[in-house]
């Protein structure tokens, strides 16, 4: 692996990262609440984009679960079953988390109503996510190179096992904050005399109550795997710098987007946004580089 590389992009692009997701923090941290008292404003268009935005960066579970098929079968007969299997997995796990996180509007787009519905609607909304991913894995088998079939199962084990890992670590620092959200602020008197900023943690009061799971930001999570786009176009058959690149900046953009929906519809506060982002893309980061160390980019 290039030591001047972080998954697949210059270190300066890891540190700019690094520097303004810092930036960030320091700003919320004084100015959280007055920044959403002028930015937050739910609409139409950003609730849209809430549901259905994250479906850009689910799709790198089954790219992923794709790049190890095709690395494993690459390597023989014996690795098939294990091939498929993880193909599966990847595929699987895209419609598991955009299932589990907005499955509830899907159902509602299909009529389906607990308890009243017919449980068919409900088997119908889950196919739509199935339906919708099932693309992806056939894509992306056809433009991988398969020529290093170590790399390719190395990036694929990394984005898997990454994603993976930052929604959990996501899921336990929001017990560990239990932080009231912005969207629920507003609805008591006085929204500013509840507002508690990042370090100011009580650990374990969210319990299943969302309105105390503000930080950090799980939807910046989902966004940040973006940040692994790279890796992927670095694998493809005509690769270049150049697209690495502009996966690289496709991903900045779908990142700052985010971070303004989460903060525009009312779910979260910058330092929120910037720390979801920040963790997430080290936790990448440190996983990317372990499995590539010694793979040649």
């Amino acid at each position: 692996m290039n030591r001047k590389n972080i998954m697949s992009m210059p270190v300066t692009c890891f540190w700019t990262i690094i520097s303004v997701c810092v930036l960030g923090i320091v700003i919320g941290s004084f100015r959280d609440f007055d920044i959403n008292v002028v930015l937050a404003n739910k609409t139409e268009i950003g609730a849209f984009f809430a549901t259905y935005g994250s479906y850009f960066s689910y799709c790198l579970y089954p790219a992923a679960g794709a790049c190890l098929y095709a690395g494993l079968k690459k390597k023989g007969d014996g690795y098939r079953f294990l091939a498929w299997i993880l193909l599966i997995l990847g595929w699987f796990m895209a419609v598991y988390y955009s299932n589990s996180y907005n499955g509830k509007a899907v159902r509602a787009l299909f009529g389906y109503i607990a308890g009243e519905s017919s449980v068919m609607l409900s088997v119908i909304s889950w196919f739509f996510w199935v339906v919708l991913y099932a693309w992806v894995p056939f894509v992306v088998i056809q433009l991988v190179d398969n020529s290093n079939p170590n790399r390719l199962i190395a990036v694929g084990a990394a984005i898997l096992i990454a994603g993976i890992t930052a929604d959990n670590v996501n899921l336990w620092l929001k017990q560990v904050a239990s932080r009231p959200r912005y969207k629920y602020l507003i609805t008591l008197e006085d929204p500013k005399s509840e507002f508690r900023n990042w370090w100011q943690m009580i650990p374990n009061l969210a319990g299943s109550n969302d309105n105390f799971k503000s930080w950090p930001s799980g939807n910046m999570t989902i966004a940040s795997m973006m940040f692994s786009l790279p890796m992927l176009t670095d694998v493809m058959k005509k690769r270049s710098n150049r697209k690495n690149g502009i996966a690289f900046a496709l991903a900045c953009v779908f990142v700052l987007i985010y971070g303004y929906n989460r903060i525009h519809m009312t779910n979260h506060f910058l330092s929120d946004v910037c720390f979801g982002t920040l963790i997430t893309y080290l936790i990448y980061a440190l996983i990317s580089t372990a499995f590539l160390c010694g793979h040649k980019e």
